[in-house]
This record gives C-alpha cells, structure tokens and sequence, in this order.
C-alpha cells in the first residue's frame, strides 16, 4: 500500500507550493481536490484551459501522484436543480481525469439533509432517496466507462450509503464495472455499534473487499457519526482495519485525512508501524 494524503490538508497559495508541502512530509501521492488551484471549486463549473497539464506538470515536479480526486456533491440533494448542476459539474470533472493523470473520482453519495452533505437524515432510508441515487450515478457511469475512470463511493452512516451492506446492494444494482469503494473504517458504525466493531469490519470487508480501489486513514471516538479523529487517535481498531486490508490484495492507496498537518509525520509513522506504505 502507499500512504497518500488529503491534499487540502497542507493548502498553500499555490499548486506548487501546496504539492511540495506534501513531498516535505515524505508523502508520495495526494487524493487531489481542484480547490488546490487557484480560482478553482472543489467541483468547478468548468476546468480553466491548460490547468489538467499544470497539474500534471507539478505532479512531477513535486514528485506526487494523485492517487485520487474528489468529486463530491450532494448526489441525493433534496433541491433537485442543485442535484443536476452537481451531475453536469462531476461529468466535466471526469472527462479531465486522464488529462490530469487520476484514475480514481471520489463521490459522497449524500444525504437528504439540505444543509449539509454530513448530517443524517430521516430520508435517506426511503425509496425515493434511492431511486435519486441511482439515477445520478446512471447519468455519470457512462461518463467514467468512456474515460476509463472509476468513481468510488463510500459508506458512511450519515449518507444514504449507511453501511457496507447498502454499498453492496448498490453495486450489484448498478453492474458497472466503473464503479467501486473508497473505504474508511471510521466511519461505518452507527450509534451503539462500537461494541460489535470487529463483526462489523469483517463484514465490510467480506462484502466489499474485491472492489475497494482507495482507503482512508482517519480515527474515531463514537460512534453514529463519521470518525473526525487522526489514525491512531481513537478507538479504530486498526490492526484489524489494515490487516483485512491487506487481506484483500489491496496495492493502493490509504489517504490521511481529518488531521491537521503538523500531525502528518506522527499519522504516517503510526500507519507505518503496522507495515503499510513506504519505509
């Protein structure tokens, strides 16, 4: 595996400078956001002309790979207008992948709290919900099968994707070979499911382990909500995590995030101790 991080966590003013904030740490790949160029949205309306070849020409002049990109927006958004232009501006975004050298798009597959992408709510069990979420992945997958680009969705317990078992259920509904996982243990356990963590890792990974293409790295210290504690900073039992992992065949890689940059060095040390990424 090799250990990669959240590009947004070492921000500067420019690409560059940001990119070689990551080298520093002795961190070789990033999961990318277009907020790191400068007049860009995480999620642009549009790609300025000639940015997909700045990012790759800093690419390797920092000597960071991005191992991802993130294309999140609320897919299941109640305001349906704000739902398609996140569709038009994910297209876009996938349609630049192969330029900008990332083969991997992250997706939030939302919630119907208009708020707030990371906040639970009551519809996001119901059919309708569901019936949203398919259709706006139907409207990108033949984007991504064109561009040989694969979208990962994660299950997390405040978005409609609530747990392993509701992401295998979609990918087995939506049969696209394009669409695949991000991972993050720390955020797959609803309220009162902590003491149950290790059955509920096995599952995830019984179910998923064949298609997880990108993991994250971050800790939690409850449960029913995302884990916002740094790797090796809560309760995750991440011997486990990693070693189902690995497991796997898993060769990718495992994103830091959640953390604040002077924790980088301890974050990738604590992950190294367990075998994982570049010695």
């Amino acid at each position: 595996m090799q250990i990669a991080l959240d590009a947004s966590v070492c921000s500067r003013p420019t690409l560059e400078e940001t990119l070689a904030a990551i080298a520093a740490h002795g961190v070789a790949a990033a999961q990318f956001n277009l907020g790191c160029v400068p007049g860009h949205e995480p999620l642009p309306t549009a790609l300025a002309p000639g940015v997909c070849e700045a990012v790759r020409r800093a690419c390797a002049q920092c000597g960071v790979s991005l191992a991802a990109v993130s294309g999140t927006y609320n897919m299941i958004d109640p305001d349906h207008a704000r739902r398609r232009e996140g569709e038009r501006r994910l297209r876009g975004l996938i349609a630049a992948c192969p330029q900008m050298g990332v083969g991997i798009v992250t997706l939030c597959t939302g919630t119907r709290d208009p708020h707030s992408m990371w906040s639970p709510h009551p519809g996001n069990g119901t059919p309708a919900a569901w019936r949203d979420l398919l259709a706006a992945l139907a409207d990108v997958l033949p984007e991504a099968e064109a561009h040989g680009v694969m979208v990962a969705v994660e299950p997390e317990v405040s978005n409609v994707v609530d747990s392993a078992a509701r992401a295998r259920h979609l990918l087995d509904e939506m049969a696209s070979p394009q669409l695949k996982v991000c991972i993050d243990g720390a955020n797959l356990f609803h309220a009162g499911e902590l003491p149950r963590m290790a059955e509920i890792l096995d599952e995830a990974f019984a179910l998923l382990g064949n298609d997880i293409v990108l993991a994250h790295a971050k800790d939690l210290d409850h449960d029913g909500e995302a884990g916002h504690l740094p790797a090796g900073h809560g309760r995750l039992d991440y011997d486990r995590y990693l070693s189902l992992l690995a497991a796997t065949g898993f060769r990718g890689a495992i994103v830091l995030h959640g953390l604040a940059e002077d924790q980088i060095d301890g974050c990738a040390a604590f992950l190294r101790s367990f075998g994982t990424g570049e010695r």
